[in-house]
């Protein structure tokens, strides 16, 4: 789904949520809108709204979640969100560990996070209402499915009594909806048996919340006709359901108040935008990087959560050249990657932590090969199996050491959903130009998260079409010419490319160490010496952009969400800068939005504090350690225990101040800001 957007970009504050009495109809909604009402209820205007939807991992969260956000994309606000999920299938029913919820950020300006606390809850049992009240701040809305709060599901939570009736939620606007029996009701003319009618208790709650956020509905009817196109009694009693929420929200005196959030006019630059997940926007650009280099993509593949949608969605585009592989294991899917590689296929293999340990040693002979690869790391909580649908940054280091002898391989790390597109042709672009494996850190809050993305031109995109070796490139001193597989380009060192097949260019593969040109085996000290620090400078030599600061001076602004940190941002021209920031904030991958959010903050509050985050992570931007210098303290917040802040204490002997966390969810911005004024007044 895209819209277009033609005004130019703005930022605003993520500041508190701002609510009016007044009626502010909407262009193209009239208080009509949507399946059947009058619109004679009070209607007030909101700046941005935080909507969490919780429930048992089989009540369909995530769909009515991925439902609301394709409509309000659709509407033209900024969004972000956070699906959280267990790791089980089916995890058991009513209990705690099996609660499923999507938590939605939209808004009528520039957004960076999912938000830190949600201004609706709707809770489908009691597990999630007790697994998600600590969040929710006092004053905000819960809708709440009373159905199920029964004494055995209450007691299996441990609920003594009835959080409804007990004086417990005084502090919330409790909105008590029997969900399930109303939805049973409104699909009494389908002869469903009451089990199957349930199931379509979140369409009803979906219904409602369109019905109170003003949300587009002909695109959820449709997604249902389209989804349950084999079964066209299900499609209607789902439409069906979806429409009676809408109405109940309507007609219901419990409701007396529906809200508007304006299209986000000022948040986009002019473009067609869609909204995307992180692993669609990933997949999306192994296909671009695939079409700019000329060459057929290769995906081998074994499925571990969460980047198992990488493969299937690549899976489905075979029309683009796409050869997708699902292996029998993790080292065989990257061994058939690395196969690929050489013969001339633009070749990728993507996994999580547990998999890039399983691929280490194949990863270290696609560096021996000094061959092009992809290895996509979607990160998750670990060690071992850890926690697979959680979040986390911990494969860093892993994927900077993580393999025996001297093999270095550098590394990309997209900072916002949308960004993943960019990384992938990054990623690429270095792989193709220095024949070398590649990591791409990815991780779960990114994966799933969404936000919108402006499509981009095909002119936009970088050509990164290469050169096959195509005749022999050694002339002996007898004149006889020969090809030398590890004869190097002086700029790149990287090493020619020869397509197997191609006459004259025979050349041995494997392992063992090879000598320097001809790439026969060698165990010479002085050539393997030579080798290893051939390959180690190749990586230091890849070009990547100086790292780019945004500081308080007035010549300085944030960007907003779409692609993370403005490239053009200048660095400060003195130390502590014209309105005194001392104080830099430097991160990597997804902590990018809560960091800047948590700026934006500061800065509001008086706080001059700069900023600045890393994609490329090996090699470093050749100015860090000029800009880690200008400042009297940096803050590197990680979700991990400190692995960039080591490397940066390391390479650069900087007293960084690290600030971590590790319990499979991201940062929160006011969490950040406390954190980081903290830092500034120590």
């Amino acid at each position: 789904m895209t819209s277009q957007v033609s005004s130019a970009a703005g930022e605003a504050n993520d500041g508190d949520t701002v609510v009016g009495g007044e009626r502010v109809p909407l262009p193209g909604l009239s208080e009509e809108s949507g399946p059947g009402g009058s619109g004679t209820k009070e209607v007030r205007r909101l700046d941005r709204v935080i909507i969490r939807f919780a429930g048992d991992s089989g009540d369909g969260m995530q769909l009515t979640g991925d439902r609301f956000t394709s409509e309000t994309a659709s509407f033209g606000n900024d969004l972000s969100t956070l699906p959280n999920f267990p790791a089980e299938i089916r995890a058991p029913a009513g209990t705690l560990p099996g609660v499923s919820s999507f938590q939605l950020h939209f808004a009528d300006h520039d957004i960076l996070t999912p938000g830190d606390a949600p201004d609706v809850l709707v809770a489908m049992n009691p597990a999630a209402l007790k697994a998600n009240i600590a969040d929710v701040p006092r004053g905000a809305e819960i809708i709440v499915n009373t159905d199920e709060f029964t004494k055995r599901p209450m007691a299996k939570v441990g609920y003594a009594t009835s959080p409804l009736e007990d004086g417990s939620l005084d502090a919330y606007q409790v909105h008590p909806v029997p969900l399930t029996t109303l939805t049973v009701e409104a699909l009494k003319e389908f002869g469903l048996s009451r089990k199957e009618a349930e199931r379509s208790k979140n369409m009803f709650a979906l219904g409602l919340l369109s019905w109170m956020y003003h949300r587009p509905t002909e695109s959820t009817e449709s997604f249902l006709r389209s989804k349950f196109a084999k079964k066209p009694e299900i499609a209607e009693a789902n439409v069906t359901a979806f429409r009676a929420g809408w109405n109940f929200g309507e007609t219901t005196e419990d409701f007396a108040v529906s809200y508007e959030v304006a299209p986000a006019q000022g948040a986009f630059p002019t473009g067609t935008y869609r909204n995307i997940s992180g692993n669609l926007a990933l997949a999306y650009g192994l296909i671009a990087a695939s079409h700019q280099a000329d060459l057929p993509l290769y995906l081998g593949s074994y499925p571990i959560t969460p980047a198992s949608d990488v493969l299937h969605e690549l899976s489905k585009h075979k029309n683009f050249g796409v050869r997708s592989f699902q292996a029998e294991d993790e080292i065989a899917g990257i061994g058939a990657a690395l196969g690929a590689a050489f013969g001339g296929s633009l070749a990728v293999t993507t996994t999580s932590g547990p998999g890039v340990a399983l691929k280490s040693e194949t990863i270290g002979l696609a560096v021996s090969l000094e061959l092009p690869l992809l290895i996509v790391d979607i990160q998750r909580g670990g060690p071992s199996t850890g926690l697979p649908t959680k979040t986390e940054q911990a494969d860093l280091l892993q994927a900077m050491y993580g393999r025996n002898g001297e093999a270095p391989v550098p590394i990309v790390a997209p900072s916002t959903p949308a960004d993943c597109f960019d990384a992938a042709l990054e990623a690429a672009r270095i792989a193709l130009t220095y024949r070398t494996p590649v990591f791409l850190l990815s991780d779960g809050y990114l994966a799933n998260g969404s936000e919108p993305w402006r499509i981009p031109e095909q002119h936009e995109l970088p050509d990164l079409r290469v050169q096959f070796a195509t005749a022999p490139n050694h002339t002996a001193e007898d004149g006889t010419e020969a090809f030398h597989p590890y004869k190097r380009d002086p700029q790149t060192l990287a090493r020619p490319w020869a397509v197997p097949g191609t006459p004259g260019l025979e050349h041995r593969i494997g392992g063992i160490e090879k000598q320097d040109g001809t790439g026969n085996i060698s165990y010479d000290p002085a050539n393997h010496d030579f080798m290893v620090r051939t390959r180690a400078a190749k990586v230091d030599g890849v070009q990547v952009p100086d790292l780019a600061v945004d500081d308080p001076s007035p010549s300085s602004q944030l960007r907003s969400s779409r692609g993370g940190p403005n490239p053009s941002s200048q660095l400060r021209s003195s130390r502590g800068g014209p309105n005194g920031a001392r104080t830099l904030v430097l991160g990597w991958g997804s902590t990018y939005g809560p960091i800047t959010a948590a700026v934006r903050r500061l800065r509001k509050a008086g706080k001059p504090v700069a900023q600045a985050h890393l994609r490329h992570l090996n090699p470093f931007p050749a100015n860090l350690g000029e800009v880690l210098k200008r400042y009297d303290k940096v803050v590197v917040p990680e979700m991990n225990l400190g692995q960039l802040a080591t490397l940066l204490r390391a390479r650069y002997l900087v007293d960084v101040h690290s600030y971590n966390q590790v319990n499979g969810m991201p940062f929160k911005a006011e969490q950040l800001a406390a954190a980081i004024e903290e830092a500034i007044n120590v």
